[in-house]
């Protein structure tokens, strides 16, 4: 399931109201903060502070109760807050509310424009990681299709066992019982002698048993990850990693477990944050090459000034776009002219030039990244583009 689609990005992207809204705040998964309506609480204090901002624009209040009144109704709606992520974006309009529930860290923020402020959500489209989450338990297995921002199960019950009692062949409960009845049976031998090697050899037969059903599991996903490059992130009890790791085959398997009993997360979306935080190495390498490659290229295929990156960015030659995070640069861009006009500081006619570039760029299929001040690639510059191949 994506937790917002390249197409709902591109109809925010293109929508244009006289009066759009864009509401940005953190929110909490769970906890003392969630049963005390923290997020409900954060959201009306930015409906509070829009209607004031709207009210200073000479906006009738019919007109922004017209707005206003159902994102009212989301925060009274209980059962919706039960299911939050890190971050929750709405944008309302007259006559229209989107709302999505993402694992992005906003910052509390809102924004009033002609056209919706998109810019923070850059992140769900660039640099998502693609991979795969097996979740593994001897009673049940699943398979997960996931990037960074979106998750969705793949259907293999007809190519994998569902259980261990489905492939050893015979009840496992009761030999594991007899097994039980073993080691409680251990003591010692008439000499005096330990009959500890009982224990021994039942553990070994319960391996044993553990190895066929992943080897069956295996066999069963080679199917559908035999020509894949993506990781495989196992979710298992820490004891079970390593049999699972013996049995596999694909050469892309994850060197680290999401650790604990996979029964023990409510749902997939709680085991989905949970695989990310694991792979935060693997999502953070495609911008750190991008960095680098803009840092090694000559300067023609770079560029740092702002009336230069946006009409390349109108013609379609910007591949990776840098954005200085929490800044923001105002502004005119006129496409017919391709004249740039930056504004020291917000006028009614200004748009942001940076949730314009940031639009446009992922529009094209380029590649926006929220850096920094401090890792931005020219850090004279809040802006930064790498240009691409073919230009």
């Amino acid at each position: 399931m994506a937790l917002i689609s390249k197409e709902e990005f591109l109809d925010l992207a293109q929508f244009n109201n006289e009066i759009c809204v864009s509401i940005f705040i953190p929110t909490h998964r769970g906890g003392k903060e969630v049963l005390e309506g923290e997020n409900q609480k954060s959201l009306k204090s930015q409906l509070k502070d829009i209607k004031v901002k709207l009210t200073e624009k000479g906006i009738s209040k019919e007109r922004i109760d017209l707005i206003a009144e159902p994102i009212l109704q989301l925060i009274d709606d209980k059962r919706f807050w039960r299911h939050q992520s890190d971050g929750l974006a709405v944008f309302a309009s007259e006559g229209i509310l989107k709302k999505f529930t993402l694992p992005i860290n906003f910052e509390a923020h809102n924004y009033i424009a002609k056209e919706f402020y998109l810019k923070p959500l850059a992140p769900a489209f660039t640099g998502d990681g693609r991979f795969y989450l097996l979740e593994l338990q001897i009673s049940n297995v699943a398979l997960y299709e996931a990037t960074k921002y979106s998750i969705g199960e793949v259907k293999i019950d007809d190519i994998t066992p569902d259980q261990l009692e489905d492939r050893v062949g015979y009840d496992y409960e009761e030999k594991n019982s007899k097994h039980k009845t073993q080691r409680n049976n251990i003591g010692a031998n008439a000499d005096g002698t330990s009959t500890q090697h009982g224990y021994d050899a039942a553990n070994r037969d319960r391996k044993n048993e553990f190895l066929r059903y992943f080897r069956a599991v295996d066999k069963g996903l080679d199917t559908i990850l035999h020509d894949e490059n993506v990781p495989l992130v196992v979710a298992c009890q820490d004891y079970l990693f390593p049999i699972y790791q013996e049995a596999n085959s694909y050469k892309n398997l994850y060197d680290k477990c999401i650790p604990g009993n996979p029964a023990d997360y409510r749902n997939m979306f709680e085991l989905h944050a949970k695989a990310v935080e694991e792979l935060e190495p693997f999502f953070t390498k495609e911008k750190d090459q991008k960095i680098k490659t803009f840092n090694e290229l000559p300067p023609e295929r770079t560029s740092t000034r702002v009336t230069d990156i946006l009409p390349s960015i109108f013609e379609g030659k910007v591949d990776t776009l840098f954005l200085e995070n929490r800044e923001d640069l105002f502004g005119t861009f006129d496409e017919n002219n391709m004249s740039v006009d930056v504004h020291n500081e917000r006028r009614e006619d200004s748009i942001s030039l940076m949730n314009y570039a940031a639009k446009k760029v992922i529009e094209q299929g380029g590649s926006v990244y929220l850096i920094e001040s401090a890792f931005m690639p020219e850090k004279e510059s809040k802006m930064n583009a790498l240009l691409r191949y073919n230009y």
